[in-house]
């Protein structure tokens, strides 16, 4: 969990530029506040600086995953319908947004309390008013926190953190809850992805390009 002050951290957080990225699903256009790019590594520079060590952000960008995993919910908004939709490890949160338009409810949250405040800003920008942004470590999830459906997009990104996370998803698994999963193909994920597998009822692949590359992404439907 983030143990920054909220003094320490709005301050350098107000600090950070902005910029508006639109990116459009189906019928609908979604706006997204997000770091400039430059100001978001001075930014990171300072915390360094006066911490002596800080998280890198990378909640300051869309990643690949997640636009594969708004793809596919664009193209199975049943699974959404009249639910209550939880996002971890949002970053700045696009999945969680597009859910908004589909779900009863959508919890969009991320451990970084300075990804939530960016997060925050893009639901007064959309308008929206059944989405709420909170700060959630998934390494400590508060009991009986639960959700009709579970977001969850390029999280796999570090081995130490496998184990852990497999636990969560079990747990969410074990209540019932629908998981939508978005991960890049990464070789060194491949057995995290196996361990799930069991639970596998849908696969996608999606391709997301961008000015510079591109990205295959898969994206599950796990459920027990």
């Amino acid at each position: 969990m983030n143990k920054e002050s909220p003094s320490f951290r709005s301050l350098f957080c107000m600090n950070i530029s902005r910029n508006l990225q639109t990116f459009s699903f189906s019928n609908h256009s979604i706006k997204v506040v997000v770091p400039d790019a430059d100001s978001l590594q001075q930014w990171y520079a300072k915390k360094v600086e006066a911490k002596g060590a800080a998280d890198f952000p990378y909640w300051g960008k869309i990643w690949p995953a997640a636009n594969a995993l708004c793809s596919f919910i664009s193209n199975h908004t049943e699974l959404l319908k009249d639910k209550q939709v939880l996002e971890l490890a949002a970053g700045v949160g696009l999945p969680s947004l597009l859910s908004a338009f589909y779900a009863k409810e959508v919890c969009c949250s991320d451990y970084n309390a300075d990804a939530v405040t960016f997060i925050n800003e893009s639901i007064l920008e959309n308008k929206l008013q059944n989405i709420s942004a909170r700060v959630i470590d998934w390494n400590h999830l508060a009991p009986g926190l639960t959700a009709d459906v579970l977001l969850v997009s390029d999280i796999n990104y570090e081995p130490g953190s496998f184990e852990t996370l497999f636990k969560v998803l079990i747990q969410f698994l074990n209540s019932n809850t629908t998981i939508l999963l978005s991960t890049p193909q990464r070789l060194m994920a491949k057995p995290f992805i196996e361990q799930l597998l069991p639970f596998c009822k849908q696969q996608e692949e999606v391709l997301i390009k961008t000015e510079d590359d591109e990205t295959m992404c898969s994206v599950f439907l796990l459920k027990k």
